[in-house]
């Protein structure tokens, strides 16, 4: 962060009513230059078809072409291109790709933005911020599960919601920190732009394209005012025992002592999202029983095990150690787990007659990155599965490569130990990891009167 952006996070953060009516002079032409160089150079490109090593060629002058048109108000938002990638679940995720200067501007306007508003999000906010990653949320969810009174889950997730911002209240949101209106202006014309798909262009009247540059603060900016304010206060006001609330983008996972509460709470949520444009998914949404207790309980009742719920790729799982204490065990999730070896056998068929070094190297990157997120305490079995399914489509895919061609156990443990990492687990147990990155004793984000905050309320 440049010395003047640092002195703008100082102001919001002193006052937190502060409306910033010059923004536009902190979009320097390094500053431009610095967002290119943050963008992948291996993207796709947009409806301009423009690509990161084209724009490269000519940088300095094209980035002084680009500042001078941005700073008066020239620079014109073109639509995105519509691409659509593989969920888990088989359907299709729509995404914007958008042009290459763009996703320039837009790096550049979140790095400017991101010194307002990171003062304002509050601590159970991980999604898509600066210093806060997925593992960050997960401990913070593992740490509140564990040792705050937690006996009912709501598992909740809004209905398309990138597809169902509302414009009007984006703007209106915006407005109670950003009086620049040449901000105000480009920002609408983002949203604005609509999509081009197969030569056809729609007008964009609502939501915001996933794939964007700015999307993910725009949304975080959306949520911060419609939810997180909103539960904050709540939590402070109407809820008669403790909470624990961790958001993830549009996923989150509120805990609750009392039934009361959570039904009241899911009750008052649907109206509150109804508000302002948006919906909970009703197949995805749902509030179980769970926590330390929920086996004793249920099994007084005569219930069967505790339900399961699914956070960040992980199903989240009611279980004990053997002396009888309570555990959560987080397993990957069934699905992404198959899905990941299906595009790993795919892909194996498509390089069958590459050399064998190169299909190792490439592999073994591939497993690398699959464990640095998975290979978490309580998930040794899932992360064993996978690297021993990933070495039999190799060892199958290898024995195709000719008729005679049939590769052994024997012959494949050493091919497989020289380019494939042990399935090793590789982070601490999320309550070790979460009291090291949070010593400090602060308003939590996980009660109203605990002592730490994940990730930090300030």
């Amino acid at each position: 962060m440049s010395q003047a952006l640092a002195c703008v996070r100082e102001v919001a953060l002193r006052n937190r009513r502060e409306r910033f009516t010059s923004l536009m002079h902190h979009m320097t032409p390094d500053l431009l230059a610095w967002a290119f160089q943050q963008l992948k150079p291996k993207a796709a490109p947009g409806v301009d078809g423009v690509t990161w090593e084209q724009y490269a060629v000519a940088l300095d002058g094209n980035i002084d072409d680009l500042h001078r048109r941005v700073m008066r108000g020239a620079c014109r938002a073109k639509p995105s291109r519509r691409q659509y990638i593989p969920k888990p679940d088989g359907r299709q995720r729509p995404l914007g790709i958008a042009a290459l200067e763009d996703k320039i501007v837009q790096r550049a306007m979140v790095e400017v933005l991101n010194a307002i508003y990171e003062t304002d999000f509050l601590g159970f906010s991980y999604g898509f911020r600066p210093g806060r990653s997925q593992h960050d949320a997960l401990d913070a969810l593992a740490y509140g599960i564990n040792l705050r009174q937690v006996n009912w889950v709501l598992d909740a997730d809004i209905r398309s919601f990138f597809d169902c911002i509302s414009h009007d209240w984006m703007m209106r949101f915006l407005e109670h920190r950003i009086g620049d209106r040449r901000v105000l202006r480009l920002i609408a014309k983002w949203l604005k732009a609509g999509v081009m798909e197969e030569g056809t262009w729609t007008e964009g009247t609502v939501g915001t394209p996933q794939g964007a540059v700015i999307s993910p603060l725009l949304a975080n900016i959306y949520l911060h005012y419609v939810y997180d304010l909103w539960v904050d206060q709540w939590r402070k006001r109407t809820a008669t025992g403790p909470m624990i609330v961790v958001r993830y983008a549009d996923d989150t996972i509120v805990g609750f002592q009392r039934h009361a509460d959570a039904d009241r709470f899911l009750r008052e949520l649907r109206a509150r999202l109804a508000a302002f444009g948006l919906g909970l998914h009703p197949d995805k949404t749902r509030l179980i029983e769970f926590g330390r207790f929920a086996v004793e309980r249920r099994a007084v009742k005569g219930l069967g095990k505790p339900e399961t719920f699914d956070f960040l790729g992980f199903t989240h799982i009611c279980a004990k150690f053997g002396d009888g204490r309570f555990l959560l065990m987080r397993h990957t999730m069934r699905k992404r787990l198959q899905a990941k070896l299906v595009e790993i056998k795919e892909t194996l068929y498509r390089m069958l007659h590459v050399p064998v070094p190169e299909q190792g190297r490439w592999l073994g990157q591939v497993v690398r990155g699959y464990l640095a997120y998975h290979a978490v305490p309580t998930n040794s079995q899932a992360i064993t599965s996978f690297v021993h399914y990933v070495t039999w489509h190799w060892k199958r895919a290898l024995g195709r490569r000719s008729q005679k061609g049939h590769v052994t156990w024997a012959r494949m443990a050493p091919i497989a130990a020289r380019w494939l990492p042990p399935a090793r687990v590789q982070h601490p147990y999320p309550q070790q990891r979460f009291i090291v990155k949070h010593p400090r004793w602060e308003p939590s984000a996980l009660a109203a009167h605990a002592r730490i905050c994940p990730g930090g309320a300030g």
